[in-house]
Protein backbone atom coordinates (compact mmCIF):
# COMPACT_ATOMS: atom_id res chain seq x y z
CA UNK A 1 0.00 0.00 0.00
CA UNK A 2 2.76 2.49 0.88
CA UNK A 3 4.57 1.65 -2.34
CA UNK A 4 1.56 2.70 -4.38
CA UNK A 5 1.46 6.10 -2.64
CA UNK A 6 5.19 6.61 -3.14
CA UNK A 7 5.02 5.67 -6.82
CA UNK A 8 2.00 7.98 -7.28
CA UNK A 9 3.88 10.89 -5.73
CA UNK A 10 6.97 10.21 -7.83
CA UNK A 11 4.86 10.23 -11.00
CA UNK A 12 2.98 13.38 -9.99
CA UNK A 13 6.15 15.50 -9.75
CA UNK A 14 6.99 15.45 -13.49
CA UNK A 15 3.32 15.77 -14.47
CA UNK A 16 2.95 18.84 -12.24
CA UNK A 17 6.15 20.34 -13.68
CA UNK A 18 4.84 19.88 -17.24
CA UNK A 19 1.49 21.48 -16.41
CA UNK A 20 3.05 24.45 -14.61
CA UNK A 21 5.50 25.04 -17.45
CA UNK A 22 2.73 25.03 -20.06
CA UNK A 23 0.96 28.13 -21.36
CA UNK A 24 -2.00 27.37 -19.08
CA UNK A 25 0.27 27.40 -16.03
CA UNK A 26 1.92 30.63 -17.16
CA UNK A 27 -1.47 32.28 -17.75
CA UNK A 28 -2.57 31.23 -14.27
CA UNK A 29 0.64 32.66 -12.78
CA UNK A 30 0.14 35.96 -14.66
CA UNK A 31 -3.43 36.23 -13.44
CA UNK A 32 -2.37 35.64 -9.83
CA UNK A 33 0.45 38.19 -10.18
CA UNK A 34 -1.87 40.83 -11.68
CA UNK A 35 -4.25 40.88 -8.72
CA UNK A 36 -4.09 43.81 -6.33
CA UNK A 37 -3.88 43.67 -2.55
CA UNK A 38 -7.63 43.12 -2.18
CA UNK A 39 -7.50 40.08 -4.45
CA UNK A 40 -9.29 41.74 -7.37
CA UNK A 41 -8.04 41.96 -10.92
CA UNK A 42 -7.39 45.44 -12.37
CA UNK A 43 -10.35 45.10 -14.76
CA UNK A 44 -12.71 44.61 -11.84
CA UNK A 45 -11.25 47.64 -10.06
CA UNK A 46 -11.82 49.89 -13.06
CA UNK A 47 -15.34 48.50 -13.51
CA UNK A 48 -16.13 49.23 -9.84
CA UNK A 49 -14.86 52.80 -10.30
CA UNK A 50 -17.13 53.26 -13.33
CA UNK A 51 -20.12 51.87 -11.44
CA UNK A 52 -19.45 54.15 -8.47
CA UNK A 53 -19.41 57.17 -10.80
CA UNK A 54 -22.68 56.03 -12.39
CA UNK A 55 -24.32 55.59 -8.97
CA UNK A 56 -23.18 59.08 -7.98
CA UNK A 57 -24.67 60.52 -11.19
CA UNK A 58 -27.95 58.71 -10.61
CA UNK A 59 -28.14 59.90 -7.01
CA UNK A 60 -27.63 63.48 -8.15
CA UNK A 61 -30.33 63.02 -10.81
CA UNK A 62 -32.78 61.68 -8.24
CA UNK A 63 -32.05 64.62 -5.95
CA UNK A 64 -32.62 67.06 -8.82
CA UNK A 65 -35.93 65.40 -9.66
CA UNK A 66 -36.97 65.56 -6.01
CA UNK A 67 -36.21 69.29 -5.88
CA UNK A 68 -38.12 69.91 -9.13
CA UNK A 69 -41.18 67.99 -7.92
CA UNK A 70 -41.08 69.88 -4.63
CA UNK A 71 -40.97 73.17 -6.56
CA UNK A 72 -43.92 72.16 -8.75
CA UNK A 73 -45.88 71.02 -5.68
CA UNK A 74 -45.28 74.36 -3.93
CA UNK A 75 -46.16 76.22 -7.12
CA UNK A 76 -49.46 74.37 -7.40
CA UNK A 77 -50.28 74.81 -3.70
CA UNK A 78 -49.42 78.52 -3.93
CA UNK A 79 -51.86 79.08 -6.76
CA UNK A 80 -54.68 77.65 -4.61
CA UNK A 81 -53.85 80.04 -1.78
CA UNK A 82 -54.06 83.06 -4.09
CA UNK A 83 -57.68 82.30 -4.93
CA UNK A 84 -57.12 80.99 -8.44
CA UNK A 85 -59.64 78.49 -9.65
CA UNK A 86 -58.61 75.17 -10.99
CA UNK A 87 -59.50 74.12 -14.45
CA UNK A 88 -61.60 71.01 -14.80
CA UNK A 89 -60.62 68.11 -16.99
CA UNK A 90 -60.52 69.05 -20.65
CA UNK A 91 -60.86 72.79 -20.06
Amino acid sequence: MYWAVIIGLVLMIPILAIVLDSSVGQALANRIAARDEAGRSPEIGSRITELEAEVKYLAESVESLREESEFVRRLIEGSDEQGATRLGPGE
